[in-house]
């Protein structure tokens, strides 16, 4: 600790209390300071100590059995750790305990039974573990227990009835957990409880009728996901303090009492129930809720609701998530909707709403998702919903819309999803439709009457996953663009008349699992490559014109994946496709005409003069092709292979080029099956990029580690011009690199937990590769480009061309360099000196990798001159505008339908400006300007998972 010298008596060092007459410790206060390692049983020998904090560090290991000789204990502080192991028993021997906070570590086992003897126990927290067994009857002797947190564990079976002697109970918390049974009567007699979090366990029965009276100072109720039944306590419309009330996902029936009186009321849902008779009074309730101007979260959906909306509930103008779909709700949308101001999330689908869409909810600037589907809406679409700038999901399918897509709709350029289908709409899809680059999830166009054909503007869409227009009136021909969205997964446009041939550029669709192109007039052959989508799940070619040879290969083998009925012309194929042979003018075709068999003897001297010159090439070249940097663990594969697998290295396949390496996306076969692969290859023309490849096999070659990009096989050849040819072929990342979602697909996004999950396995990553490998490795070049994504969005640390190997007992490195230590902006300041290099170079990078992940800037930004740098204006911000700098688009994490109105959403948002302020504290010590003071990988990987487990 820092200021603990001999110089100074320990009274006065710092966390530490002494009793002023005999001068022994009573304090140890160290929480917050950043501490490992494990708790030294030596604290057992400070027999005085009253108070044992030691929160908010990363302490590990096992609480050590010597607490337990801490007789005058009053508070005991562990939480918010990583210790482990049984909860000690003897702690039972510490009898003043007043305080035992032991929450977010990890925890195992039963609450011992010696505990027992704690009777003066106030303030018990055990949330955030691993603990199971039952709550213990003996707790209810704890008669000065207030709160009693014990959630996020995996406790079961019955909440005892002795809990019903706690009369100083306040907080009662075992939300996520197995307890099952009911709430014992005795429960109800605790009037001091204020606040009951039992969301997601098996409770059931019946909530009494009375329960407001028992408890007249209750602020929260909440109990979603259970079991419990019967109608809603009419007596809850008297708890005037309430704040919270969740009583989602059960099987509550009846109707929905009157609220008028809970004023303080901010958080409301029933959701998931069965509450109501779809009568139209069933929506009474809603009225009473406008004194509720508080009111941030109402959700009713998926109930038996009938009625009509009252207007007065547009009075919320603080309300950010109005979630009310899955009931049997009536009548027009009305035009006050457009009041709510605040609104985030707008949920109406699935009821019977009739009418036209209100142009006023063009006012609501702040949506981000609005779902009205599956309701029996008219008119057309108001053009005002261009003014949602912030929309990334609008859900419009299953409706009576008609008219024209206004153009303006795609002024939301963050827009993520599209669905329009099943509505009457016609005309032309708007190009400025398929000009939004951000439109990423789907765009789903099915089942109206628009005419035309699809634009070239299509290929605008690179980054779409569904796209489906089928079942329209649309002509033309298939365009060549199309080929351009190579993340498609889902494609249909079947059910129009289009025409002509499926174009050659479908071949980059490689990621594709369904394929609906039946019911047009397309014609042609059936391309082979299509049975090498190793993906595919459903390939529908039926009722077309396609004719010629079935293709055997691939998917064309399995009769219950592709469907070709309805195609007269085509023959061949698997026996269950029921085809005819194919004629002998199709197998003429395949025969070698009498003039080829002429010219055979002609071309075959030419290939034996060629092969002799290639021979000579090839002896030329042998040395530089065998040379002992190739890697003898790596399988071989042939410049030949690699060139067909990337149709002649096409431009259409590249992936992502830099300073001395090109990759391809490709599909290759090894050990028989087909395999999608990145294949980075060499520019060997360019100086450095030879000792690039050494470095790269070098390292890659003895390391394996999850979060390290895996090398499939490696080539080290002469190409068909007699060049030196060297690539290495690693696994495919299929959502590419860090740096393409940061900076390029920023209206898809990657929300807090995403990116924390990404720092943290790159800290895994080159804590291996620091200390855990073998040979202590250095990467010197972490950039985001360098971090790749699968498709959990596990991160995998790649280009290892600048790595260098460091002796144990050197600082010279085993491999040659390139003498460029790093990038811009990336690079360690002391690399720019001359300085060698270190395993603190690569920390500094890391450091401003998160930095850069979670404010969204670049290193190199533009605003950064005149002495500021990414790291100076994360300092200056932290604490106060955490907030502010932050990536706005982190926020977005949550999904249609979800009404978040457990504490599970609110510990999310109450937390998470802490959880960054943590996050930036660790990126700032990784990239400070010396080395001596960065923190090392080991340490910023325990403190990120620490923040994980307060985040979550």
């Amino acid at each position: 600790m820092p200021l603990w010298n001999e110089s100074v008596h320990f009274c006065n060092w710092t966390g530490i209390v002494c009793g002023l007459r005999h001068r022994r410790v009573v304090t140890l206060n160290f929480r917050s300071c950043g501490l490992s390692g494990s708790v030294s049983p030596a604290v057992g020998n400070l027999t005085f100590l009253r108070e044992l904090r030691l929160e908010n560090n990363s302490f590990t290991g096992n609480i050590p059995q010597e607490v337990g000789r801490l007789s005058r204990l009053r508070i005991l502080r562990l939480h918010n750790n990583s210790l482990s192991g049984e909860i000690p028993s003897n702690i039972s021997r510490c009898s003043n305990l007043v305080d035992l906070y032991l929450h977010r570590n990890n925890f195992i086992g039963v609450i011992p039974n010696d505990f027992e003897s704690l009777t003066k126990l106030q303030r018990i927290s055990l949330m955030f573990n691993e603990l199971t067994g039952e709550i213990p009857k003996f707790i209810g002797n704890f008669t000065s227990l207030a709160m009693l947190y014990g959630g996020y564990n995996h406790f079961q079976g019955n909440i005892p009835d002795t809990l019903g002697q706690l009369s100083n109970l306040w907080f009662f918390g075992f939300g996520v957990n197995n307890l099952s049974g009911i709430l014992p009567p005795s429960f109800f007699n605790i009037s001091s409880l204020t606040s009951i979090q039992l969301l997601s366990n098996q409770i059931h029965g019946n909530l009494p009728s009375d329960i407001a009276q028992r408890f007249l100072g209750l602020t929260v109720l909440n109990l979603p996901q259970n079991k419990f039944s019967g109608p809603i306590p009419l007596s809850l419309s008297n708890a005037t303090n309430l704040e919270i009330l969740a009583l989602h996902e059960n099987a509550f029936t009846g109707s929905v009492p009157g609220f008028s009186r809970l004023q303080r009321l901010t958080r409301f849902g029933v959701d998931k129930n069965q509450l109501g008779n779809g009568k139209s009074d069933n929506l009474n309730f809603v009225s009473s809720l406008s004194n509720c101007t508080n009111l941030s979260r109402l959700g009713f959906s998926s109930n038996n609701l009938g009625g009509v909306l009252p207007k007065s509930m547009f009075n919320f103008t603080l309300l950010s998530e109005l979630v009310i779909g899955g009931n049997l709700i009536s009548g027009d949308i009305p035009s006050e909707i457009g009041q709510l101001v605040n609104l985030e999330r707008l949920f109406l689908s699935s009821n019977q709403f009739t009418g036209r869409i209100p142009d006023s909810i063009g006012n609501l600037e702040n949506l981000g998702e609005m779902s009205l589907r599956e309701n029996l809406l008219s008119g057309s679409i108001p053009s005002s919903l261009g003014n949602l700038t912030r929309l990334s999901k609008l859900y419009l399918q299953h409706n009576k819309l008609e008219g024209t897509i206004p153009s303006r709709l795609s002024n939301g350029r963050g827009l993520e999803v599209l669905d329009l289908s099943r509505n009457n709409l016609s005309g032309y899809i708007p190009k400025r439709i398929f000009g939004l680059s951000y439109l990423t999830i789907s765009l789903k166009l099915s089942n109206n009457r628009f005419v035309g054909s699809l634009p070239t503007e299509v290929g605008v869409l690179q980054n779409l996953v569904a796209f489906d227009v089928s079942n329209n009136m649309m002509s033309g021909v298939i365009p060549f663009a199309l080929g351009s969205c190579t993340s498609l997964v889902e494609l249909s446009i079947a059910g129009n008349t289009i025409e002509g041939e499926i174009p050659t550029s479908f071949r980059s669709l490689k990621g594709l699992e369904v394929i609906d192109l039946s019911r047009n007039n397309l014609s042609g052959r059936i391309p082979e490559y299509l049975g090498g989508f190793v993906f595919l799940k459903t390939l529908n070619l039926s009722f077309n014109r396609f004719h010629g040879k079935l293709p055997a290969l691939g998917a064309f083998k399995n009769a219950s994946m592709v469907s070709i009925s309805g195609n007269a012309k085509l023959c061949g194929g698997l026996q269950a496709f029921q085809l005819p042979k194919c004629s002998g003018d199709e197998s003429s075709k395949n025969q070698i005409p009498l003039s080829l068999l002429i010219t055979i003897p002609i071309v075959s001297a030419i290939f034996v003069v060629v092969l002799v010159v290639l021979l000579c090439w090839f002896c030329k070249f042998k040395k530089a092709s065998t040379e002992n940097t190739e890697d003898e663990n790596f399988p071989r594969v042939s410049y030949q292979s690699l060139h067909e697998a990337t149709d002649g290295f096409s431009s259409a396949n590249l992936i992502g080029s830099g300073n001395f390496s090109s990759v391809y996306k490709a599909v290759l076969y090894m050990k028989n099956e087909p395999q999608v692969v990145a294949v980075k290859v060499l520019k060997l023309a360019v100086h450095g990029a030879d000792r690039s490849f050494i470095a790269e096999c070098e390292a890659l070659r003895s390391t394996r580690h999850r979060n390290l990009v895996k090398v499939l096989t490696c080539c080290s050849s002469i190409d068909f011009e007699g060049n030196d040819f060297k690539a290495l072929v690693y696994s495919y990342m299929v959502n590419g690199s860090l740096e393409d979602w940061l900076h390029q697909n920023r209206a898809v996004g990657l929300n807090f937990l995403q990116r924390l999950n990404i720092v943290i396995d790159l800290a895994g990553a080159l804590d291996y590769i620091h200390r855990q490998c073998g040979s202590l490795m250095i990467h010197c070049d972490i950039k985001p480009s360098n971090v790749l994504l699968d498709s959990d969005l596990v991160a995998h640390l790649s280009d290892f061309g600048l790595a260098r190997f460091v002796h144990p007992d050197s600082s010279t490195s085993h491999t040659s360099s390139l003498g460029v230590k790093g990038t811009i902006g990336y690079a360690a300041p002391e690399y720019g000196m001359g300085s060698r290099l270190s395993t603190y170079g690569d920390v500094y990078s890391f450091g401003i990798l998160i930095l850069e992940l979670f404010t969204g800037n670049r290193p190199t930004d533009d605003m950064f001159s005149d002495g500021l740098s990414l790291h100076s204006f994360v300092k200056m911000a932290i604490p106060d505008q955490v907030m502010e700098i932050t990536d706005p688009v982190l926020f977005r994490t949550r999904e249609e339908g979800n009404m978040a109105t457990d504490t599970r959403d609110s510990e999310m948002h109450d937390g998470i400006e802490s959880c960054l302020t943590s996050v930036y504290g660790i990126g700032i010590a990784c990239s400070t300007e010396i080395p001596g003071d960065r923190i090392e990988i080991s340490n910023a990987l325990n403190q990120l998972q620490f923040v994980k487990k307060n985040f979550s």
